[in-house]
């Protein structure tokens, strides 16, 4: 029973499994009765218990031990079939409380992935003649594409494991995000998609890459092997920071393998990080300089400027995210190279890609689904597994402090104005940055810190690793940078 508990502690990160909810206001949510500390205690033990056999039976079902215990056991065998047959999102919102979905009855702009939906009061109160900005919403939303848990796909190396259910979830957060940016440079930040076949080459491409095999660039597989430097592992839960660096490590990888060349990732990535002193603390510096070198480097010295993508990891409070960042998280969704935060909820990571008001819309990972793995020339596949028009939100104040948020910049006057917009940012913070804007570093820099080297690791640095077998770790990753 000791070892059970102790997996069901270590379950609570990225424990919970997602269907679709009847949409809700924000004003029925708000009056649920109980103590919210009760709450969380009863919710933390229940939701753990029950992960935790989940992920049991997901990520070890390749071992004949398991599988013989689960013909003999009919406990265990009545547990399975409560997960397959969907209950375990039933016992999650008696627990838990429903997920929030849907959108309010404000009627406050929604800035999502950098464009403004306006809605109007006749909108919201349901007017269909005039309600174009939330059907516009919607068609954006439901055209971001969405990676959740899988089962059943090969194992990974030597882990045994056939499925990410229970782990994964930040590493599924990082490929939504990416793969916005693959989408938003391949086809623009306009499109979407379509409503009958056939589809769109280069999106089947992008679904292609992110499949869940060594054969598919950018899938788990593969992103585990690059980060291994910086600890990734599976089964293990990771950071922000970690997560970043790795995606720098495996496009670096893919670029260098001339055999898949058609793979590589097709823009720079910087990880803007530290201060202009280089110590440890204080708010991230983008160097217009360092981004101008990692272009220069990506093109092997054939272009003064490329297509890049920023990645700005981030911790801004300690438990909770300080209130004096949240207005210039809110305000980064209205930038147009936006591609959303790599965040969510503490121990649970989502994919947050909008705001209205103070609270935040995100995609979600926490569902399991049968590994799909899309052939880049079936035009006809059936995509529906990788979108989502269901909206959940989480209040900004609640989301973990741990974080990163993506831009894109398609060339450089795209970046130019990304550095106005955000020096702008930071001088209305009233002190309190999420990050600066520099032209050139004050005192000289180590070239291999510049260009993202992952020769090794800094003795101090804090990368954020998680084995699911120690819960206790996660609130403190990352905080080689608490703003």
């Amino acid at each position: 029973m000791k070892g059970f508990r102790d997996k069901a502690v270590a379950s609570k990160c990225c424990s919970k499994t997602t269907t679709d909810t009847p949409n809700r206001s924000l004003a029925s949510l708000s009056s649920e009765p109980g103590s919210s500390d009760t709450k969380l205690s009863k919710g933390f033990l229940w939701s753990s218990l029950f992960a935790s056999a989940f992920s049991i039976f997901e990520t070890y079902s390749e071992s004949p031990a398991c599988e013989k215990k689960a013909r003999n056991n009919g406990w265990t065998a009545t547990v399975k079939r409560v997960v397959s047959a969907g209950s375990m999102r039933r016992i999650h919102d008696r627990v838990l409380g429903p997920s929030r979905t849907g959108i309010s009855n404000s009627t406050s702009d929604i800035w999502f992935l950098g464009v403004c939906y306006k809605i109007s009061q006749d909108e919201s109160s349901g007017d269909a003649t005039s309600s174009n900005g939330l059907v516009a919403f919607n068609e954006d939303f439901s055209s971001r594409i969405l990676m959740t848990y899988r089962k059943g796909f090969d194992t990974i190396e030597d882990s045994k494991l056939t499925s990410d259910v229970g782990w994964g979830c930040m590493l599924r957060s990082s490929q939504m995000l990416i793969a916005q940016a693959l989408l938003f440079h391949q086809l623009g930040r306009s499109w979407r998609k379509p409503l009958e076949k056939s589809l769109d080459h280069d999106y089947i491409e992008i679904l292609h890459l992110f499949g869940d095999s060594e054969a598919s660039a950018f899938s788990i597989h593969n992103l585990l092997q690059a980060g291994k430097t910086y600890g990734l592992a599976a089964g293990s839960w990771v950071g922000p920071y970690a997560m970043c660096r790795s995606w720098e490590s495996l496009s670096r990888c893919k670029k260098e393998e001339t055999d898949i060349g058609c793979h590589s990732f097709p823009m720079a990535v910087y990880i803007v990080s530290g201060d202009e002193d280089g110590e440890r603390g204080g708010a991230p510096v983008v160097c217009i300089e360092d981004a101008s070198r990692h272009c220069l480097e990506f093109s092997k010295g054939q272009a003064d400027w490329t297509p890049i993508l920023l990645l700005v990891p981030l911790v801004l409070g300690l438990e909770k995210v300080n209130p004096r960042y949240i207005p210039s998280l809110r305000v980064t969704f209205t930038f147009p190279q936006s591609l959303g935060i790599l965040g969510g909820k503490p121990g649970a990571s989502t994919y947050i890609v909008g705001v209205q008001e103070e609270n935040a819309f995100y995609l979600d990972p926490h569902e399991a689904q049968p590994v799909v793995n899309i052939s880049r020339d079936n035009l006809d596949a059936d995509t529906s597994s990788y979108h989502s028009n269901v909206m959940r939100h989480i209040h900004l104040d609640a989301i973990d402090p741990s974080l990163a948020i993506g831009f894109y910049c398609r060339d450089k006057d795209d970046f130019d104005d990304f550095c106005l917009r955000a020096s702008k940012l930071a001088e209305v913070s009233n002190g309190a940055p999420l990050f600066t804007v520099t032209q050139t570093h004050k005192k000289p820099v180590n070239n291999s810190d510049v260009l993202g080297d992952t020769g090794g690791i800094r003795e101090n640095d804090s990368l954020g690793v998680v084995p699911m077998g120690d819960a206790e770790g996660y609130t403190n990753e990352d905080d080689w940078q608490l703003l």
